[in-house]
């Protein structure tokens, strides 16, 4: 478990540079915006694009639909060798130059091909920001603020969720209205429409390329690579000189035991081991808890739940406002009630939400109970396990090997990530919407005990400290 050390709490009233602060990790975080947006955008342009590429067998609509997890697998796995050997503002750079170009690439594509290569181009960059950005934020951010400030990426992944189903149905929202899509596929949506969807990333990519040009190197990176200097006036910027000091000391004295060794070797160790068999678990759970079917099968979910194509956009704008709201809470209360207090309130929550759905669904009950019920889970998530387990992953590794261990548990994020997506539609066949929900409540249950037994409290402490207190 995690020791008791109050060092870091002498600097939590001392003179920071919140303006700097907040600054530098909302660059660190628009990784996170674009994240969210072209890996949601793609659901609202699917009727479009399938009807242009004539992809009328359901093994072309899953290839193209699950072509950028290929890409977000690689971008994983790649990220922590390269975050630890060019450093982590260089990565950030590369993930918004892949933004930037798979956007326009994905747009212009004339045939299905190209369009499946930009996909996968797309899902490097989302693997590189969904690994990189929270690591970098939890780098610069001091340990009262870390929370708060590792969860501003979440929020703006969830930002651009949003902003991808308001951008999806402001262009899919024909004049006048349709009852179904069918009647507008052979319309100016069905031509160009959908590639106005992903070629509007190109917006924001842009945003986040010429920013990363504006913020500092990680100074953890910088002094573990023996730039000392450097990383030193980079923490007396954030907090002073005294703080700058008192990093560096605790750097020094929390290196890993195993010096010299490889990252693999130290990341073998029992005591490494541990750490990383919690973070591979925090990142399945956060996907195993089914909420992204959610997000990715809204229509099925919704149409299950006895809603018309003429209000299921609606609904899943509404989702998307509530994921956004909650994700708040969790802003303002991660370094208030702590990890562990929101991951068990979340994984206990989530378990007994879909419990109650899965009766209602086993009751074909249709409506606006099914929608709140739907509401409250999102919003559950939003709250616990969507940023928190953010937070937690880019903090419990030790410095010299964060890259390689987040980079493992990022990868396994993807894999359960495409293990959920593919597996929903053959649960939802065999056992129906109750008895899928079921099984995600079990899952979390499942998560709730083992969070209750192996997750420590890291509020408040500084990452060396938390390096240092594994035992």
């Amino acid at each position: 478990m995690i020791a008791q050390k109050a060092d870091s709490s002498s600097f939590v009233a001392g003179d920071f540079n919140r303006l700097y602060i907040w600054a530098i990790s909302s660059v660190g975080a628009l990784g996170g915006l674009l994240f969210g947006y072209d890996w949601v955008v793609i659901g609202g342009a699917k009727p479009f694009y399938e009807k242009f590429f004539q992809l009328n067998h359901p093994s072309l609509q899953g290839w193209a639909m699950s072509c950028a997890l290929i890409g977000c697998l690689i971008g994983a796995l790649t990220s922590g060798q390269l975050a630890d050997r060019y450093g982590r503002r260089r990565l950030l750079m590369l993930a918004a130059l892949m933004f930037t170009v798979s956007s326009l690439g994905t747009a212009w594509a004339n045939q299905f091909d190209v369009f499946v290569v930009w996909r996968i181009a797309g899902g490097f960059a989302i693997g590189l920001a969904s690994s990189v950005s929270p690591m970098y934020i939890a780098e610069v951010a001091p340990a009262h603020l870390r929370g708060k400030l590792v969860s501003l990426n979440q929020l703006a992944i969830v930002i651009g969720i949003l902003l991808a189903q308001l951008v999806n149905w402001c262009i899919a929202r024909p004049v006048p209205p349709y009852s179904t899509f069918d009647q507008i596929l052979n319309s100016w949506d069905g031509q160009l429409g959908w590639r106005w969807m992903f070629g509007a990333t190109v917006i924001p990519s842009l945003l986040f390329l010429s920013a990363t040009f504006l913020i500092p190197e990680s100074p953890r990176w910088l002094i573990q690579r023996g730039l000392r200097e450097k990383g030193r006036a980079i923490l007396a910027r954030i907090g002073g000189e005294a703080y700058s000091n008192h990093v560096v000391s605790d750097m020094d004295t929390a290196s890993p035991s195993g010096a010299g060794n490889s990252d693999l070797q130290i990341l073998l160790q029992p005591k490494m081991l541990k750490i990383v068999i919690l973070g591979v678990v925090l990142a399945v759970l956060q996907q195993w808890c089914g909420i992204n079917v959610i997000f990715n099968y809204a229509e099925e979910v919704f149409s299950a739940a006895g809603y018309q194509v003429s209000d299921i956009l609606f609904n899943i704008l509404v989702t998307g406002t509530v994921n956004l709201i909650f994700t708040f809470v969790a802003l303002f209360g991660v370094d208030r009630f702590g990890r562990r207090v929101l991951m068990l309130t979340g994984s206990g929550g989530l378990a007994f939400i879909y419990t109650v759905l899965g009766v209602f669904y086993h009751f074909k009950s249709h409506g606006l109970p099914m929608l709140l019920l739907v509401i409250t889970a999102i919003g559950c998530y939003a709250m616990s396990l969507a940023p928190v387990t953010w937070v937690i992953i880019s903090e419990i590794f030790p410095n010299k090997i964060r890259g390689t261990a987040m980079s493992l548990s990022i990868t396994a994020l993807w894999v359960a990530c495409f293990i959920l997506t593919y597996s929903f539609p053959l649960l939802n066949r065999s056992l129906g919407a109750a008895g899928t929900f079921w099984i995600y409540a079990g899952v979390c249950m499942a998560g709730f005990l083992y969070l209750r037994a192996f997750l420590p409290e890291t509020k408040g402490k500084s990452l060396e400290e938390i390096e240092q207190s594994w035992t």
